[in-house]
């Protein structure tokens, strides 16, 4: 299962959204469930999957999917697998 995969299981699963609806779009702006206890437990699902620890400052940008993957890039994920 390569990076982008994983991204995007944890995605699916703390949004209950199929993984085709996630993409460009997929943001705070627009996605009806997205609020503050969506946003910790995507930061701890993705913290468990990555085994990495996100600082305060990205938690707060972490915004969208792909705010998502560029602030993991910054913890050596790399989803150009």
């Amino acid at each position: 299962m390569t990076n982008l995969d994983k991204f995007d299981t944890v995605f699916a699963d703390v949004f209950e959204v199929e993984k085709s609806e996630l993409g460009s779009g997929f943001s705070i702006d627009n996605v009806d469930n997205w609020d503050s206890v969506t946003q910790l437990s995507l930061v701890s699902d993705l913290e468990d999957e990555f085994d990495i620890m996100l600082d305060s400052e990205d938690i707060l940008e972490f915004k969208s999917y792909e705010a998502g993957k560029a602030i993991l890039t910054k913890y050596d994920i790399n989803f150009d697998e």
